[in-house]
């Protein structure tokens, strides 16, 4: 008899608490982005915000660079564990049907990544302004409740990116070792030669949300929707190599 849809849920749930690489990489999205947000803003902070294009919103979220990455390796080593001395085969025993097993995972994946995000990205911003002095903005100000709540939606759509290609590849070393330098290093070059185009990459198009104002063709929350969207086709390709791939 398949299990019951609550009964797979609380089965992912108790995988990805159990197993130590993937509940630590999911503590690190808050502990790495505060301890950045705490020594960025109390050694240079206030001498930033000095400067004549300094975006105090878009600064306040800094930190969010380095915790997109821990949010990468959470999404990555949640799926990939199926993946491990024939681990899903053991999984597909107790729950035949790929696409509840599959849907259950995505699912707390992305639960527990934006309970966390969420947490994260508040964090960021009060604890950050504790230490901006005169410059410190606060929830009220323009845009910064919409930056706050778009911050931690981005990281869970970031971990549930990783999360597709993860299943798609079957490998969080390969999705790791190609998605972090992406977001880090050729996502800038490509905003360089390309332009405008950039604007509809994963980790711009999201951190729009996160600017007081916007240029080019996406808003704040059109930016995050293009975010979700590469989030789905990730999730999607995965589901379909889940479905057609043998354990």
């Amino acid at each position: 008899m398949d299990m019951s849809t609550n009964a797979v849920l609380r089965s992912e749930w108790i995988k990805i608490r159990s197993v130590r690489s993937v509940a630590y990489s999911l503590l690190a999205v808050f502990a790495v982005t505060l301890a950045v947000t705490v020594l960025a803003t109390a050694t240079v902070g206030q001498a930033e915000a000095g400067n004549a294009d300094y975006e105090p919103l878009f600064s306040a979220f800094y930190a969010l660079n380095f915790g997109q990455i821990a949010a990468i390796s959470f999404g990555a080593t949640a799926i990939s564990s199926e993946f491990v001395n024939g681990a899903l085969r053991i999984s597909l025993t107790a729950v035949p049907r790929r696409g509840l097993l599959y849907a259950a995972k995505v699912s707390v994946i992305g639960a527990l990544a934006l309970a966390v995000g969420l947490i994260t990205s508040f964090a960021t911003f009060l604890v950050g302004q504790m230490f901006m002095g005169e410059y410190a903005i606060g929830l009220g100000d323009t845009g910064a409740l919409r930056a706050t709540l778009g911050g931690g939606v981005y990281l869970a759509l970031i971990a549930l990116f990783a999360a597709g290609l993860t299943t798609l590849l079957r490998s969080a070393v390969a999705v790791l070792s190609t998605l972090i330098p992406f977001l880090l290093i050729v996502s800038f070059v490509v905003g360089d030669v390309a332009g405008d185009v950039a604007q509809y990459l994963p980790d711009q198009a999201g951190q729009l949300v996160l600017h007081q104002n916007t240029d080019g063709d996406l808003g704040p929350w059109t930016g995050l929707t293009v975010t979700a969207a590469w989030a789905a086709l990730a999730l999607v390709a995965g589901w379909s190599s889940l479905r057609t791939r043998d354990a």
